[in-house]
């Protein structure tokens, strides 16, 4: 059975891929599973490959693409849902894409950056070498729910892994670093060690502690909730930290720096060397909608993806250091992203954002954002065709200027569809 499952996905993902109808990274998994709800089990119990999961709710791409950089500096080979497939049919999609005839994996590695919700279940299929969390912050309410309904499912299905998982976790985020209790995986930590502010600002999520429920206290904090913390009730901390400096950076932002951390502190701990994390950070690329830098009738395009308060509010900064001027806001609801879209009224774009902006906003709920920003005191162009709205903005550009284009999930999909005439998923 299992042959023709690998045999019959091959065909479907080169026809999808042939035809430009996507990568193929979902629909052969879903038959898979239907034929054999043991695919996955039955693939990864008879190879030798070691997994590793990606989760949180910013930067699962960024750092998966990290460690894979990583992995080909070092003369590895790899599997990885590129396509951002992170449930458990795109897991049993990837499978079926590297997977041999006699259903076995032949590579060193396998990277699966995986949907929040669908973490413990792929966790249990796999019995991963490798459990990475970043972070966690409020997206899409009406499909995950809160921070603290994520953690417990997490730490439910954390519970039965044994002491083969290293479970590698941001010590700066009070919820993430809570997961370490009670149980057998080996844990690691990573953090930043830098100036930050006394006090978290506005829209902090997860600011309250996760032992006792008493708010926090904060001596540093770097964005958000991200910070060194302490419980002043019960004495809970910031766990010490393994790893918390890099020499090299491949990506800016404050929130890339989590990213490299996490990627380098797996390379660590599988024995890969400084040298060698370093080298491939150097040569890194971004992957798709996360900074990638594109070209468009000749003019600088870059995608910032941004698909709640504080990937957005991290992104404006960014790209306010970089000295960015024009901006392209669109918005969805569609169901990647969550129906639910009261959550830009937690951007921080008064902070941000200043009157020497170029500013335009397009996508299914274009003139919510216009009037999130007109009550932000800005002037926005609006345009309901997002091609439209790109075309626009290209052409006022002067030839060394940037067009930064902000989406949140389908839109990201939808705008570098346009750009490169290529459908991604």
């Amino acid at each position: 059975m299992n042959v023709f499952i690998i045999l019959f996905g091959k065909v479907f993902s080169v026809f999808s891929k042939r035809f430009n109808l996507g990568e193929g990274s979902t629909w052969p998994g879903h038959i898979a599973l239907k034929l054999n709800p043991n695919f996955i089990e039955d693939i990864v119990n008879k190879s030798k490959t070691k997994i590793i999961l990606v989760a949180g709710t910013n930067g699962k791409t960024t750092t998966a693409r990290l460690i894979t950089s990583v992995i080909r500096e070092n003369n590895k080979t790899y599997l990885q849902n590129k396509a951002g497939a992170n449930l458990i049919n795109g897991l049993a999609s990837t499978l079926i894409t590297g997977a041999s005839a006699n259903g076995t994996l032949n590579k060193n590695y396998l990277i699966f950056e995986s949907d929040e919700n669908a973490l413990s279940e792929i966790a249990k299929k796999t019995n991963p070498d490798y459990i990475i969390i970043l972070d966690l912050f409020r997206d899409q309410l009406d499909r995950y729910g809160e921070l603290n309904t994520v953690a417990d499912k997490w730490k439910k299905g954390f519970g039965r892994l044994n002491n083969k998982t290293r479970l590698i976790l941001n010590a700066d985020d009070p919820l993430v670093s809570s997961l370490a209790k009670n149980i057998k995986a080996k844990i690691l930590y990573f953090g930043l060690d830098e100036k930050g502010a006394s006090t978290p600002k506005h829209g902090a999520d997860s600011i309250y502690c996760p032992n006792c429920g008493n708010k926090l206290n904060y001596k540093r904090v770097f964005f958000s909730h991200l910070g060194e913390w302490e419980c002043p009730k019960c004495g809970l901390k910031r766990p010490k930290i393994n790893l918390s400096d890099l020499s090299n950076n491949p990506l800016p932002g404050t929130y890339n720096k989590y990213n490299g951390l996490a990627a380098s502190l797996f390379a660590l701990e599988e024995g890969f060397s400084k040298k060698t994390i370093e080298n491939s950070f150097k040569n890194f690329t971004p992957a798709f909608g996360r900074q990638e830098k594109l070209s468009y009738k000749g003019k600088s395009v870059q995608i910032f993806l941004s698909k709640n308060p504080t990937s957005f509010n991290e992104s404006l900064q960014t790209i306010k250091e970089l000295g960015g001027k024009n901006l392209l806001i669109v918005l969805n609801d569609r169901i990647p992203d969550g129906l639910d879209v009261s959550w830009i009224w937690d951007i921080n774009f008064e902070d941000i954002l200043t009157k020497e902006f170029n500013l335009a906003v397009s996508g299914d709920r274009v003139y919510d954002m216009a009037i999130r920003l007109k009550y932000a005191g800005f002037f926005t162009h609006t345009e309901e065709v997002l091609k439209k709205a790109i075309d626009k903005m290209a052409e006022t550009l002067e030839k060394d200027e940037t067009l930064f284009i902000l989406p949140n999930y389908s839109a990201m999909l939808e705008a570098r569809k346009l750009i490169t005439g290529k459908k991604l998923l």
